[in-house]
């Protein structure tokens, strides 16, 4: 039979054809694996376990408890009279004003009110992905560049370059100093760009930082600024974890630190050069709502994000609910002092368990997630033994964990590992199991003369490996893929 596909015209754009997205990296294949075969207790006990997804469902009952409190924000009614027909016919790209009025005052208590937000400012998106590919098509064009810290979230790869065209610029951070960004890195990066000969529109950095977890210092975010003023060029500060900061030194805003240089602000026009995204996604646990929003003190950049929000708007429905639940001040305080509570207590479980099973964490104060060192226990210091350790962890232990090599970090052997997205029976099935994995690889790597002295590795418990009974091969392909660099 003749190919006919084969003669015919090319279907689909480059665009669509193209590699670029980053859907590839391990970091989304891991999720598929889960996909094919999740962690259930009941129905699925051997199945692979969630650990890769950030995704906050620690405090879920305290919005379901203000919803049954609160039944007419979800029946879209205002007392008496129902708002479906006002909703339904609202199609203003700017948003409900009560709804950015709250949200803005929202934003300002998460940093204890030592920034107050302007809602004219506020650019509402469907979620930080918009957010931020907005900001790339206002601020970039195509080839051109922002500097972003590693390790940085993988999905950037696929939200900032994909359809915009811009570059990313790693600024390589190192564990020596906790991976905190310096002066150094940042001017080495900056020529590296001009070596390729991009032009640097910004620097881009998530505070708290995904995936380490760390609330950046108010001195590093100095730095920054600094920086960007030196060279004239944008800073974005992609803020979607303010509020799961749980310890001390806490969270600061970039805002609060033009704040405090005002005058100096001024004069560099940083005010016009800084902005800020947010969403619920993480501290109200509303993935699925779609909610993200720019702030900006530049009106060009507002007037051109609010006219792009149209091709991906926050539904009104979920406006008029978010508006009233935001709006309930007694309801935001409560909120954000428990939800960090337990979010410490989930992470502290993580930390100790892995630590009961000789496994390091970077110390950390904030996120979702932390930053996990298991170097140890790869047969190379390499990013293939990396990959060959990920893979074991999720085919033969069953744990989606994400590695740091997706995350473009220089180090190979660090892991993002999250902890909020199940519960506390789950999280302890999956240090059990890399308990086991971890006895296991001790007892392979010992010499053969210990493992004689130990007795019989069958005498040895590991109930994992015995009763692991789906997949332990990769699927077709996954096998051949490369270490991400």
């Amino acid at each position: 039979m003749v190919n006919k596909v084969a003669d015919e015209p090319q279907l689909l754009s480059k665009k669509a054809g193209c590699n670029t997205h980053g859907q590839d990296s391990s970091y989304f294949l891991g999720w598929e694996e889960y996909e094919k075969n999740p962690y259930h207790p009941t129905t699925n006990p051997g199945g692979i376990i969630q650990m890769g997804l950030a995704e906050n469902q620690l405090s879920f009952d305290l919005v379901e408890e203000w919803l049954e409190k609160n039944p007419n924000a979800l029946g879209l009614r205002r007392g008496a009279a129902s708002v479906f027909r006002e909703l339904a016919l609202f199609q203003d790209y700017h948003g409900l004003p009560a709804f950015k009025n709250a949200l803005a005052r929202f934003m300002s208590e998460q940093r204890d009110f030592r920034v107050a937000f302007d809602p004219s400012n506020i650019v509402l998106t469907a979620g930080a992905t918009s957010a931020n590919e907005a900001l790339m098509f206002c601020l970039a064009d195509q080839g051109d560049a922002f500097l972003i810290p590693t390790p940085y979230y993988p999905g950037f790869d696929r939200d900032l370059k994909w359809r915009t065209g811009a570059e990313i610029v790693p600024v390589h951070c190192t564990s020596a100093n906790g991976f905190r960004v310096t002066r150094s890195a940042l001017d080495d990066a900056y020529r590296r760009a001009q070596k390729r000969r991009l032009r640097i529109k910004g620097v881009l950095i998530t505070n708290p930082s995904n995936p380490l977890g760390t609330a950046v210092p108010r001195a590093d975010l100095e730095m920054i600024v600094d920086f960007v003023a030196a060279k004239g060029i944008h800073l974005v500060s992609d803020e979607i974890y303010s509020g799961t900061a749980f310890s001390e030194p806490g969270f600061v805003s970039v805002l609060e630190v033009l704040a405090a240089r005002a005058p100096l602000a001024a004069d560099y026009a940083l005010d016009d050069r800084v902005h800020v995204v947010y969403s619920l996604s993480k501290d109200l646990g509303l993935p699925g709502f779609r909610v993200g929003a720019i702030y900006s003190s530049n009106a060009a950049v507002v007037s051109a994000a609010t006219k792009m929000s149209s091709f991906g708007l926050v539904s009104s429905q979920t406006q008029y609910l978010l508006a009233a639940l935001l709006g309930d001040k007694d309801f935001t305080r409560r909120y954000l002092a428990e939800n960090k509570r337990r979010i410490k207590e989930r992470h502290d479980q993580l930390v100790d368990g892995l630590k009961e099973i000789g496994i390091a964490c970077l110390e950390s104060n904030a996120g979702l997630f932390c930053w996990v060192n298991m170097s140890h226990l790869m047969h190379a210091r390499s990013f293939e033994g990396e990959m060959t350790l990920w893979k074991k962890v999720v085919f033969d232990v069953g744990l989606n964990i994400s590695p740091g090599s997706s995350c473009h970090c220089s180090e190979p052997g660090w892991f993002r590992v999250c902890f909020a997205n199940m519960s506390a029976k789950t999280l302890d099935v999956a240090m059990q199991r890399l308990g086991g994995f971890v006895q296991t690889s001790s007892c392979k790597a010992a010499p053969a003369a210990l493992r004689r002295a130990a007795g019989p590795a069958r005498s040895m418990s590991c109930p994992l490996a015995m009763n692991m009974k789906w997949a332990l091969r990769l699927t077709p392909g996954f096998a051949d893929r490369k270490a991400e660099r």
